[in-house]
């Protein structure tokens, strides 16, 4: 790959991969909650499912998509329908008690299946096979998905320390519930352009 394209590349993947979208909300919710540490695990689903969707997708299974648009309607369905649900897990997140969160956080396995029903992951992962990936192999789709691996990383990183930070702020469990619905409301909202594009 063309060392300016793939710096241009590098960009597209750090912007979209750190601006607000579910990933990032569950993050800053999980990293409040939990802390940085208990949180290592959904980072690390997040990357390594994002990166293997983003190597999939060049391999192309976005073909499919246009070869059979019910597929995607079915799949935004199933993706709105599991976000919802995840909001509701979020909003009803209970107060710390004795320095942790009551609940889990994602496992590394929850998060990397989550990319597959994530409507900003799907947007993310064509956009990048279609505008970055020299050509339909195997060595150019899997180039793109190592981009995205590496920017990924720090972008991700961000949201989940802030998130601890803000738990010095939200040892207060009515401070903690509003920020849960508000995060939940944040997932929810989310979604809209994606519903209405």
């Amino acid at each position: 790959m063309d060392m300016t394209l793939f710096l241009a590349l590098l960009a597209f993947a750090f912007v979209t991969s750190v601006t607000p979208g579910p990933n990032n909300l569950m993050l800053l919710a999980s990293g409040a909650n939990f802390g940085l540490k208990r949180t290592l695990p959904h980072m690390t689903g997040i990357t390594l499912g994002f990166t293997s969707m983003v190597f999939i997708v060049g391999l192309g299974l976005a073909e499919a998509f246009e070869t059979f648009p019910l597929l995607r309607q079915v799949m935004l369905v199933v993706a709105v329908l599991y976000m919802l649900w995840l909001a509701w897990k979020i909003a009803h997140a209970s107060a710390p008690k004795e320095g942790e969160a009551d609940g889990k956080p994602m496992t590394l396995l929850q998060a990397a299946a989550f990319q597959w029903v994530n409507p900003k992951a799907w947007i993310m992962a064509i956009g990048a096979q279609t505008n970055y990936a020299q050509d339909t192999t195997w060595i150019a789709a899997g180039i793109v998905a190592i981009g995205f691996m590496f920017m990924n990383v720090p972008a991700i990183t961000i949201w989940a320390w802030l998130g601890q930070e803000m738990r010095r702020i939200l040892t207060n469990p009515r401070r903690l519930v509003a920020f849960n619905w508000t995060m939940a409301a944040l997932l929810v909202a989310s979604l809209l352009p994606i519903l209405f594009h």
